[in-house]
């Protein structure tokens, strides 16, 4: 690492931690001009990402993915940046990458069980969740897109095993889900709430 590199990362981070995103990311820019590398090219992406400027997010993490591959973790960060822009199956790719990467990543299968479901892939949109859910038992939210992917996909039965999973955790959305079906084939699992 050169001087220039070094200065301008260390004033970006200070930048960062006081909280002036404006100067953090233009700093990092310098810094990335003298020295292209993923963890440069991530905090731009990073930093564009939580002001929402998602198509700029993705230019930053295309670049840190570029620079290196076998990075799970920013595989995903471009799988959500993606999803974001509208772009679902390119985000697919990125969500599969991430978990062909490292398979204990329940959010990029989360990430992708949402993205097939957006695409009319509910079928698929099944499978994903079901890995998110394994590695995440507890997530009320998984569970519910699970069941709602298992309705749409036409499982009936795998719906139901969906609600009575998530009426075990979260009775409240567990009969949210069963609402949002639509249908009355489950009002034989709706709890009844003293609120």
């Amino acid at each position: 690492m050169n001087f220039e590199e070094w200065r301008h990362n260390t004033r970006a981070w200070l930048f960062h931690f006081i909280g002036n995103e404006t100067r953090a990311y233009d700093e990092y820019v310098i810094a990335y001009r003298h020295n292209p590398t993923a963890e440069a090219a991530r905090s731009l992406g990073a930093i564009q990402a939580k002001q929402d400027h998602y198509p700029e997010a993705a230019h930053w993490f295309e670049e840190a993915v570029r620079l290196d591959p076998e990075n799970a973790e920013t595989w995903f960060n471009l799988g959500f940046v993606r999803e974001h822009s509208g772009k679902l199956h390119e985000s697919i790719e990125a969500f599969r990458e991430a978990v062909r990467l490292k398979p204990i990543i329940d959010r990029a299968w989360y990430g992708m069980g949402m993205a097939y479901a957006q695409l009319g892939d509910h079928a698929e949109a099944v499978k994903a969740l079901e890995e998110s859910c394994k590695l995440q038992p507890l997530n009320a939210e998984g569970r519910y897109q699970l069941g709602m992917a298992c309705f749409h996909s036409g499982d009936m039965k795998r719906t139901r095993a969906a609600i009575v999973e998530l009426k075990n955790m979260d009775s409240k959305r567990a009969n949210k889900l069963i609402k949002d079906t639509g249908t009355h084939e489950f009002d034989d699992l709706i709890t009844e709430l003293p609120f």
